[in-house]
């Protein structure tokens, strides 16, 4: 009955930090709209957001992979799917270097991420499949189908002309793909703090004490002499 409670009681508190979380995720996209006069755009707060979001989760699990050697694999793929994802969202600033040159270091990250994972393929393929099983991972695939798929098509112009015929307003269109893309972002976000949160190897920290204890246990007591 305690464990049930406990439990219902962590998932509301999850829930009410993921409303919170998604309801902050509006300000960039109303300041663009209102304060900055609809200034969707590369270096706007709402691709700004996105892109700190990306940032964060991918250094997440390039620190995670540096600090769980059995998981590196794994995880150095994760976080170095996360950094393409972001190098592909920074592409303005690679266009300075040449134009679609934001390719050539997506391909690099991908290159030493695959590097680290066959080190050791088994572990990689392990904890991949460990990932998918976890409660995590329908948030974080839900996030990747808004950017990838959902936000591609609902920001498709020719559905936007047409539902505003000679009124089409391209800022519209951009507010309704970006917002749609930071949700997708947010979703991918929480989901891997979860992710990583729950996934702590918390045995290292534990077993210290314990192996002290047991040793001291195995310790033969000292023969006194009379």
């Amino acid at each position: 009955m305690r464990e049930n409670l406990t439990l219902i009681g962590r998932e509301i508190a999850v829930f009410l930090f993921a409303a919170l979380f998604l309801a902050l995720m509006i300000t960039p996209i109303y300041i663009d709209v209102t304060w900055m006069n609809d200034a969707l755009h590369e270096t706007s707060f709402t691709e700004t957001t996105q892109e700190i979001l990306l940032a964060i989760t991918a250094a997440l699990f390039f620190l995670a992979a540096r600090q769980r050697p059995e998981q590196r694999g794994a995880l150095s793929l994760v976080g170095g799917f996360y950094t393409c994802m972001l190098i592909r969202e920074l592409d303005f600033l690679f266009d300075v270097i040449h134009h679609g040159s934001w390719v050539w270091f997506a391909l690099a990250v991908t290159a030493g991420s695959l590097a680290v994972a066959m080190r050791s393929p088994k572990l990689t393929v392990q904890n991949l499949a460990a990932l998918l099983q976890h409660r995590s991972w329908p948030v974080m695939a839900s996030g990747f189908l808004v950017v990838l798929v959902f936000s591609r098509l609902f920001g498709t112009t020719t559905l936007w002309q047409h539902l505003m015929l000679d009124g089409y307003n391209r800022v519209v269109k951009n507010m309704a793909e970006e917002g749609t893309e930071l949700l997708g972002y947010s979703l991918c976000w929480l989901a891997s703090v979860r992710y990583l949160w729950q996934t702590l190897p918390v045995n290292n920290i534990v077993s210290a004490p314990v192996t002290k204890t047991a040793a001291a246990k195995l310790q033969p007591s000292p023969v006194t002499s009379h």
